[in-house]
């Protein structure tokens, strides 16, 4: 488990801000911080990172205490292991990307671990050039096989994609996923992409003015009640799930979210990420999907 409380007194767009952030994080969960600027999402991950000092909390990961004031227990950085996605990607550009990836190693660390992330985040291709050479996706794919390299026990994500184009975003989100899964890592990922929210949490923590102010599973915190009505929408499919002979749909439309039922056999074509058309005559809904 990921123990974790904080209160640092920030300076917000608003005026001075109180940050108050207590929350327990379970192994394996893929977190997402959600909230307007200056709510505090950044400065959470920077005090667990270490990079940032709090005025008073405590942070232990599976009982391992990384920060305790009322103990004077403070762990630096590079003793904490914990991975740091940030959003400019951090390179060191007179490298080349395999050497980036080889001075996260810690002493004495086997470099068996080198070739599977290359083999995962599909860099092979890439490891002899140099950041300037690469694209905005790879580097940023370069960027989280970095902070994987040493196996951390929590990964941190500050809006790495935010500045890809939706193409790209769905590639990293999925490659991320990925990784997130076969190294059986708790992530916590800021992003003001609602869409990416859904795709990728199992939780959502909504900050609001340095607090917590909803939390759980993000379908149920940004649903709405749906009317029903003869209409006809546009949106992209971001979760899907399969019970019995029906499948549920939930869509991303503009921003807000909808909860459909359909036949699984008349529907078994739909993927998460298609854009669809839904229409209703009669109270029932007809899907069409775009090319």
């Amino acid at each position: 488990m990921i123990e974790i409380f904080l209160q640092k007194k920030l300076n917000a767009p608003s005026g001075k801000m109180l940050l108050d952030i207590k929350t327990d994080i379970e192994p394996g969960k893929f977190v997402t911080l959600y909230g307007k600027s200056g709510a505090g999402k950044t400065s959470t991950l920077r005090i667990l990172a270490g990079l940032l000092k709090p005025d008073f909390g405590k942070i232990s990961i599976h009982g391992n205490v990384l920060l305790d004031s009322a103990q004077k227990i403070y762990l630096p950085p590079q003793k904490r292991k914990i991975g740091f996605v940030f959003q400019d990607y951090a390179l060191f550009p007179n490298m080349t990307i395999f050497e980036n990836l080889s001075f996260a190693l810690y002493k004495n660390q086997s470099k068996k671990i080198l070739d599977e992330l290359i083999e995962i985040m599909e860099i092979g291709d890439l490891q002899n050039q140099k950041p300037d050479r690469l694209s905005g996706g790879q580097q940023q794919r370069v960027a989280v096989a970095r902070a994987l390299v040493q196996k951390p026990e929590l990964l941190l994500l500050d809006e790495p994609l935010s500045a890809l184009d939706e193409e790209m975003r769905n590639k990293i989100q999925k490659y991320i996923l990925q990784v997130h899964r076969e190294f059986n890592l708790t992530t916590i990922l800021i992003s003001h992409d609602l869409a990416e929210v859904l795709k990728m949490s199992d939780e959502v923590l909504v900050l609001e003015e340095g607090k917590i102010i909803q939390s759980g599973n993000p379908i149920d915190v940004f649903s709405k009640e749906k009317l029903n009505g003869i209409f006809q929408v546009s949106g992209e499919i971001v979760k899907i799930k399969t019970e019995e002979n029906i499948l549920h749909l939930t869509i991303l439309i503009g921003k807000d979210i909808a909860k459909i039922k359909v036949n699984n056999k008349e529907y078994s074509h739909l993927n998460q990420g298609d854009f669809i058309t839904i229409s209703s005559q009669d109270f029932s809904p007809k899907i069409s999907k775009h090319k």
